[in-house]
């Protein structure tokens, strides 16, 4: 071998370059995946052109369909003839197109897959609309008539009429939300509230006629803002249901569209690249905002970012503690022996555990044993319903919470194993106690430490799935744990995940491809979620280093 570049091996510059070529390949791997996800996720609010396409069979018999392109593939030739479509005995491929059709209540289907050999026709007019519905997803066609009350009102300016009427009808739906959520919704648990209280006493055997009489006011007083409310709501549901819209499909059917049911309208190969960026701009914020409908393949996903945040904080409140105290007692309080070096090797190994055992022991442990006594001591007037004897929010954050404890154990011993032994024995020599030096110097300049586990807890209980399934997390969830409602944090309510949601749209979904852009879009807010979580984490420990920047920590 040539002595350079032996001299060279034996330098240690290979591995660096290796090394370097390693990492810089794992970034570009991340920054790929990031890329795609995001191309694949933000890429379905901007609004796609529709097209009108007249299909030709052998018969000679056209038909016409509109819809947004959504995917397309070269298939084998020969694979479609044996379904039997007649192709081009000389073609070795074809082309096929994933149309996004709509209109599923009159035609039963979202998606139809047409071949380019069948198209005698492609256009992409104008007055083509894409209507955005509660149900049945989208319907697309051409808009005909307004109509009011069942009589028509414009037909040659039918747009802006329609613009008009769904505005109106945008603000009284706001008004019903409002109502039906916020007011009536309290009213219905204060009822509830009031119903335990009765039924406590009815358990304690206590005959307070001047309570009973106050339950029974307030009671009364509820009844009748609900009975208010609910004269309220039946008037706006009313007017709501005022207008309507005549649709034409590109089949010729007419169909008749009441406006309450139409959340959004825009034609758009009729809008310019302001337009449709205003458009991108406002179903992006709708779907971070929103909340989801139609089996969670439309609408948004505001309660699952939700829920992960706060899950994620009230697991970090809990795991912290536990943590601090158990690396604490083991590095500074236990005598290092067998059985703190027995100790240190279970923490190590408890965080190669599968996460869905600690699911198991969480439903297990937390919810039926811990969760069903509570219930028995403290709500006894709820059951047989369960209030803490069902999963929840406390209970999945609490098993979280144990599924990172080894990673926030480690990290902080590993912090106070790094502090001098000088800087605790200058602290006892100038007459602080052992309690004193722990908290105001050694614990604070741990701290960085501390946080570096925190950063790693997150980062795993942000994403972790599996137990979450058993110990509380649901499809959809009727209301949010953190709300206006006294005692306002409800720790045993169930709440939707950003991690569950992917999974259970991606995997569960009765409409895949309908489904398919949102996953990626909520896997790439899954992990903006974490990164700013991350990022909240690493400022905070930044500025601890700054702080305690004069030792080695």
């Amino acid at each position: 071998m040539n002595p350079g570049i032996r001299q060279w091996i034996a330098s240690g510059a290979p591995w660096v370059w290796l090394n370097a070529a390693a990492v810089s390949a794992c970034i570009l791997l991340v920054a790929g995946l990031l890329a795609l996800i995001a191309w694949r996720g933000l890429g379905h609010f901007w609004p796609a052109p529709v097209y009108e396409v007249v299909l030709t069979n052998d018969s000679g018999v056209n038909t016409t369909l509109a819809g947004i392109e959504r995917d397309a593939e070269v298939v084998p030739a020969e694979r479609l003839r044996e379904a039997g479509m007649a192709i081009d005995p000389e073609a070795d491929e074809v082309r096929r197109i994933l149309l996004k059709t709509g209109n599923r209540d009159v035609t039963g289907e979202d998606f139809v897959w047409i071949i380019e050999p069948a198209i005698a026709l492609k256009e992409r007019p104008n007055n083509l609309v894409v209507v955005e519905r509660t149900e049945w997803g989208a319907f697309i066609g051409r808009l005909i008539a307004v109509r009011e009350d069942g009589v028509t009102l414009a037909q040659s300016d039918a747009w802006q009429a329609f613009l008009e009427r769904l505005s109106r009808a945008d603000a009284l739906r706001a008004e019903i939300k409002q109502l039906e959520t916020d007011e009536i919704g309290s009213v219905n648990y204060q009822l509830e509230r009031l119903r335990l209280n009765e039924r406590r006493m009815e358990i304690d055997g206590a005959d307070d006629e001047a309570q009973r009489a106050d339950i029974e006011a307030e009671r009364e007083n509820l009844a009748a803002r609900y009975a208010s409310m609910e004269e309220a709501l039946i008037r706006l549901n009313e007017e709501i249901q005022r207008d309507s819209v005549v649709m034409r499909t590109a089949g010729g059917e007419e169909v008749e569209l009441p406006i309450s049911t139409i959340l959004d309208a825009w034609r758009p190969n009729d809008m310019n690249i302001a337009e449709k960026a205003g458009h991108y701009v406002h179903k992006a914020w709708e779907f971070v905002s929103d909340d989801p409908r139609e089996a969670n393949t439309e609408g948004g996903i505001f309660p699952a970012i939700y829920g992960t945040i706060l899950m994620v904080l009230l697991m970090s409140v809990l795991v912290t503690p536990l943590g601090v105290i158990a690396a604490v007692y083991l590095k500074e309080y236990a005598k290092q022996g067998l059985l703190t070096r027995t100790i240190r090797i279970a923490v190590n190994n408890l965080a190669g555990v599968p996460s869905i055992v600690y699911g198991v022991f969480g439903l297990g442990f937390f919810v039926y044993t811990l969760g069903g006594s509570l219930d028995r001591l403290f709500f006894p007037e709820a059951l047989p319903s369960p209030t803490f004897g069902t999963g929840g929010l406390f209970w999945a954050s609490l098993t979280l919470a144990l599924l990172t404890l080894p990673v926030v154990i480690v990290s902080t011993e590993e912090g106070l194993a790094r502090i001098p032994r000088t800087i605790r024995e200058g602290s006892l020599a100038l007459g602080a106690t052992r309690w004193e030096t722990l908290w105001q110097t050694v614990l604070p300049m741990a701290s960085p430490a501390i946080m570096t586990g925190m950063i790693l807890a997150v980062a795993r209980a942000a994403g972790e799935v599996a137990p979450l399934m058993l110990v509380g997390v649901v499809k959809l969830a009727p209301s949010l744990p953190l709300d206006g409602n006294y005692p306002f944090l409800h720790p045993e309510r169930k709440f939707m995940h950003l991690g569950f949601h992917i999974y259970d749209v991606g995997f569960q979904s009765p409409n895949v491809e309908a489904a398919r852009p949102l996953v990626y879009a909520t896997a790439l807010l899954l992990v903006i979620v974490t990164i700013l979580l991350n990022l909240l984490a690493i400022r905070i420990r930044n500025r601890l280093r700054e702080k305690y920047r004069g030792l080695e920590v």
